[in-house]
C-alpha cells in the first residue's frame, strides 16, 4: 500500500504497518520513561515533605544559619586547641617526667634504709640526681647534673641504679 504523503517525503517504499509499529514501540518506551519519572518525582516529593515537616522556609533557613555558625565556632576552637596542645607538648619536654629512686643503707651500722638516690629527668634525659646520705652524725645531700643521660662526675652504685630506673633501663 502506497501513500501520496510518503511518496512526497521520499518514503514511498516503506510499508505503513512498519511505521505504525515503530510509532507504537516509541509510545510504549515514552510511557515507560514517564512512569519512571513520576515514581522518582513522587519519591523526591515524599523526602521533601519529610524534610520540611513542621518547618517553614524561614525557620529552616534560621536552623541552617545556626548550624553554619556552630560549625565555624567548632573549627575556630579546634585550631586554638591544636595550638595549645603544641605549647603543652613543648613545655612538657622541659618538665621532669622520669623518676628513679633507690633507698639504701649508707653505713652498715645504720638500719632502715634512710639514705636515697633520686634521679629526676626530662624527656631528653636532662636533669639531676639528688643523693641524700643519712648517718648517725646527720644527713648530707648533694646533687649531680645529668645531660643526655650521662653525668660528668662518676656515679655511685645507687646513683647509677636510680639513673637507669629513671631512663627505663632497669625495670
Amino acid at each position: 500500500m502506497s501513500s501520496n504523503f510518503l511518496n512526497s517525503i521520499g518514503l514511498g517504499w516503506m510499508d505503513i504497518g512498519y511505521i505504525l509499529l515503530g510509532i507504537i514501540v516509541l509510545v510504549v518506551i515514552l510511557l515507560i520513561v514517564i512512569i519512571v519519572q513520576i515514581a522518582k518525582t513522587s519519591k523526591l516529593k515524599k523526602r521533601y515533605e519529610k524534610f520540611m515537616q513542621g518547618k517553614d522556609a524561614k525557620s529552616l533557613e534560621k536552623d541552617i544559619v545556626e548550624l553554619y555558625e556552630d560549625n565555624h565556632a567548632l573549627k575556630s576552637m579546634t585550631d586554638t586547641n591544636r595550638q595549645d596542645i603544641k605549647k603543652l607538648y613543648k613545655n612538657m619536654e622541659l618538665t621532669f617526667q622520669k623518676i628513679g629512686i633507690v633507698k639504701y643503707d649508707a653505713f652498715q651500722q645504720m638500719g632502715g634504709k634512710l639514705s636515697f638516690s633520686l634521679a629526676l629527668l626530662n624527656e631528653n634525659n636532662d636533669g639531676f640526681i639528688l643523693n641524700s646520705v643519712h648517718s648517725s652524725e646527720g644527713c648530707y645531700s648533694y646533687t649531680k647534673e645529668i645531660k643526655g643521660g650521662e653525668c660528668e662526675i662518676s656515679l655511685g652504685n645507687e646513683e647509677e641504679k636510680a639513673l637507669n630506673i629513671a631512663m627505663g633501663a632497669d625495670k
